[in-house]
């Protein structure tokens, strides 16, 4: 058995909701703008010097559960406001954490929204607001809140080793709990009697309500810890 801790910045396992509305809104720290040289567009509007498109994402980071819901801010307009509504072109992509090439995942353009691959019915953590030939971006982080749960083998306890463990955290898109994240959850109420493998190569476990086969009733509430143990010996 081992105790697995949900990595705590995943972005590609949640299922997002965007929320992208074309808005007048007060300015804020992550406002961008830029001035609009068109002559016109498709409606024939005309566009002077001056007229300005800000894209506001005023929430740095947002953060979400493993498999829940969470909104993406995306605002943008125009300052001074446009005499008759225009189509932006709005793009979302995902960019990984721990680098690497940027993936788009939709693009949306007046009603029409398109997604892409792997990502249909999902979001990402960047959008990107083309105006004519100019455009501007902002970029939101998406932290996934950990959760720490405890994995058994399906052939029942001791027959995990530490490598096992680790193997089978990441078969779960997982790792081995650290004790930080074991001794919260167990403040939170995680009640568990068998012990497991934590990223530190202890053996530990956690009891809100002690009883004969977890210690006794002698012993207090906590996180029970059976020290390091040999880590390709040892089975739990």
């Amino acid at each position: 058995m081992m105790i697995c801790g949900l990595h705590t910045l995943l972005l590609l396992g949640a299922q997002l909701v965007l929320s992208v509305r074309a808005l007048t809104v007060p300015t804020s720290q992550n406002n961008f703008f830029y001035h609009d040289f068109l002559k016109g567009n498709s409606k024939k509007e005309i566009h002077f010097r001056g007229v300005k498109l800000h894209v506001d994402s005023a929430q740095p980071s947002v953060f979400a559960v493993r498999g829940g819901n969470a909104t993406m801010p995306c605002r943008f307009w125009h300052e001074p406001e446009l005499s008759s509504p225009r189509e932006v072109r709005v793009k979302w992509s995902w960019l990984p954490a721990a680098g690497g090439d940027e993936t788009d995942v939709l693009v949306s353009i007046g009603s029409r929204v398109r997604s892409f691959g792997d990502f249909r019915g999902r979001a990402a953590i960047r959008c990107e607001v083309v105006d004519g030939l100019e455009d501007k971006s902002s970029t939101v982080d998406l932290e996934l809140q950990g959760v720490v749960f405890p994995y058994q083998h399906p052939r029942g306890h001791y027959h995990l080793s530490f490598l096992g463990a680790q193997q089978a955290c990441k078969e779960q898109d997982s790792t081995l709990a650290t004790f930080t994240q074991l001794f919260q959850s167990w403040k939170e109420g995680l009640n568990w009697c068998n012990a497991g493998w934590l990223a530190d190569g202890t053996v530990q476990y956690p009891i809100t309500r002690p009883r004969v086969p977890c210690g006794g009733h002698s012993l207090a509430p906590g996180v029970r810890s059976y020290g390091r143990r040999h880590r390709h010996l040892h089975r739990y």
